[in-house]
């Protein structure tokens, strides 16, 4: 047989196996689903023993991911005493929604402006934000306000994608895991999923500008809901 041919010499070679996911990713994931969901909610104390056998699996992973989740923005570390969930008080909301709020509806901008110029890939980049909405939708029908919370985080990460600027997409990677916590926070999933409509049907039509307005009144009504959660 010759040296890279199958066994009948038709030059093809068996597909690879398929890279199995580590456990300390499916632990981070899993973990990040309970926290945006209140499962695990803000200020509680995160105890590896308890998690370990609430996931079914041995401590390592857990370890690994905890730790990964305090690079996120999700946990908080203690002295001498593990890690809790961060909560946040209303000078966190109020600061990173300044901070969110210019960098969402650039986003926004200039993800319509590729659509308009027709750059390569940005047709694909909007079919799989469309995606992400229907995916939110079946998600909010079901149920599942994990999942919903999810699609909502995706929904945003994938303007950013369609937007194309290595350094935006840098700069929003930091907030990532404290928008999850306030997605969390959101008691009135339905209009955010209607103004997620909006948003992508006005970056589809490539109107840079109607894009940017819509993504402001998105982010200034999700700034409502989450200074109303966090508010006693």
């Amino acid at each position: 047989m010759t040296a890279g041919t199958g066994p009948k010499g038709g030059g093809q070679q068996p597909p690879a196996p398929a890279a199995r996911t580590p456990l300390s990713e499916i632990a981070r994931r899993a973990v990040r689903d309970r926290i945006t969901d209140g499962s695990y909610p803000q200020g509680a104390r995160m105890v590896e023993r308890e998690i370990a056998e609430d996931l079914r699996m041995s401590r390592v992973p857990v370890r690994e991911a905890l730790r990964a989740l305090v690079e996120e923005g999700l946990l908080d570390l203690l002295p001498h005493s593990g890690v809790r969930v961060r909560r946040l008080e209303r000078a966190d909301v109020e600061h990173l929604y300044d901070v969110w709020e210019p960098l969402a509806i650039q986003a926004s901008r200039l993800a319509a402006r590729r659509v308009a110029l027709a750059a390569p890939g940005a047709r694909g980049a909007l079919e799989e934000l469309r995606a992400v909405l229907e995916r939110a939708g079946a998600a909010a029908g079901a149920g599942d306000r994990a999942a919903e919370n999810s699609a909502a985080t995706a929904f945003h990460d994938g303007i950013v994608s369609l937007a194309d600027n290595p350094l935006l997409a840098q700069l929003m990677q930091r907030l990532s895991g404290q928008l999850r916590l306030l997605f969390g926070l959101n008691t009135e999933p339905a209009p955010m999923r209607a103004q997620h409509g909006e948003m992508c049907e006005r970056i589809a039509a490539g109107d840079a500008e109607a894009a940017a307005a819509i993504t402001l009144l998105h982010v200034r009504r999700s700034r409502e809901l989450a200074l109303r959660a966090v508010t006693p």
